[in-house]
């Protein structure tokens, strides 16, 4: 019901930020919960970040807390992470996900293809 494409990933020194973009097909944006994900090599994925419908309550790993930011544009029927202060151990590929009822910590029921980000120290 939804296609999920990530961009906007990349190399970025310790210490920067990155802007990742989530862009969903279809007419039904505005009723999917979204989510953030990643995955390190040799890591099993963890979730990361989640907002709900209306933009109104957002959630975070604790690992992220202070530093990531997940917000949405129902106009660009878009989702985005804003990375600050990134750290080496953020690298992975992050996924997008989204549901029509819930994100859990293991996902939601449709998934992006993901975007590789890389820290260097």
């Amino acid at each position: 019901q939804v296609r999920l494409v990530e961009s906007g990933g990349g190399l970025v020194q310790a210490g920067g930020s990155l802007r990742l973009s989530c862009a969903a097909s279809g007419r039904s944006f505005s009723t999917y919960v979204m989510g953030w994900f990643r995955q390190a090599p040799g890591k099993e994925r963890e979730f990361v970040a989640a907002i709900a419908r209306s933009g109104s309550s957002t959630d975070y790993a604790d690992s992220v807390k202070g530093r990531f930011t997940i917000s949405r544009d129902s106009a660009k029927n878009t989702v985005y992470l804003q990375m600050n202060s990134l750290k080496p151990e953020d690298t992975a590929v992050y996924y997008c996900a989204a549901d029509q009822r819930r994100i859990s910590l293991t996902g939601g029921n449709y998934w992006g293809q993901g975007t590789q980000v890389i820290v260097s120290l």
